[in-house]
């Protein structure tokens, strides 16, 4: 895992960081894992827009990855590390000995030519998923289910990882990246190790059109627009914008939005820090 910063021969290349891709063996991905990916930019089924800036962007297609690691008791083999478009973390082409092909996230430190397994028999190493009452406390793991069989939902971005804190009976205790302490089911699945690509949190992109190549677009300041357009907007010349609120009202800056019955609050036993 490595950065590289680039020499300023152009504007653009002058605070560019870029990754130095050590990890990714090989730039071809598995043809049978692709599928086609289209873009809404940003609007919903009827057509609106849900989403501000974003649109536009180059063209991928979706590698289907394997979260809910359910081919368990066979061995796999890791075939390559890949870059994957859609995600910030690498993934690894897995080839069971059954002859199937599958991708997965990849952690850090996987090898290719490395054996890996999930189920009951796996033993507690980097890229095997057991059940979070088979792994031993204090480990570092990844791609957490929070429902059995659901699929990875936490813990899956570059570099993000969790730790198992606690067993007590059918729930176990575990930190999340927030730094939120939750319950989660013994018998959720988990990966051992940490996510790969832990630099992608240093690159720095260097112009704005980087941004664009990503399908976002420019972020017009609220205080700038119409009362038409923001509730911050409007006013006779430089007015500061009135309470920090998004585009649909609802405050910013500190107002909690979580719901206080929600049926899940009574898993978390630590808030994420503010």
């Amino acid at each position: 895992m490595s950065v590289r910063k680039l020499k300023p021969i152009t504007p653009g290349q002058r605070f560019r960081v870029v990754n130095g891709f050590d990890a990714i063996t090989t730039d071809k991905p598995e043809k049978s894992l692709l599928a086609p990916l289209k873009k809404s930019g940003g609007r919903n089924s009827q057509g609106k827009m849900t989403v501000s800036h974003r649109g536009g962007g180059h063209k991928r297609r979706y590698r289907v990855i394997d979260f809910k690691r359910d081919k368990q008791g066979v061995v796999a083999e890791v075939k390559s590390i890949q870059y994957d478009p859609n995600r910030t973390a690498f993934i690894a082409l897995l080839e069971y000995k059954d002859g199937e092909k599958r991708y997965v996230v990849a952690q850090n430190g996987l090898q290719v030519g490395q054996k890996l397994e999930s189920g009951d028999n796996a033993a507690p190493e980097i890229g095997n998923a057991l059940m979070l009452k088979n792994i031993p406390l204090g480990t570092i793991i990844s791609c957490i289910e929070l429902r059995p069989g659901q699929g990875a939902v936490m813990a899956r971005s570059a570099g993000t990882f969790a730790q198992l804190m606690a067993k007590d009976g059918k729930f176990v205790t575990v930190k999340l990246p927030s730094g939120e302490t939750r319950l989660i089911l013994a018998n959720c699945l988990a990966t051992i190790g940490a996510v790969s690509n832990s630099d992608h949190q240093l690159l720095v992109s260097g112009k704005a059109g980087r941004s664009r190549w990503l399908g976002r677009r420019p972020r017009t300041r609220p205080v700038v627009m119409n009362p038409v357009d923001h509730p911050m907007g409007g006013g006779e010349g430089r007015a500061s914008g009135g309470h920090p609120r998004s585009k649909n009202g609802i405050p910013a800056k500190g107002f909690r939005t979580r719901s206080k019955t929600k049926d899940s609050n009574r898993y978390i036993i630590e808030r994420r820090k503010k």
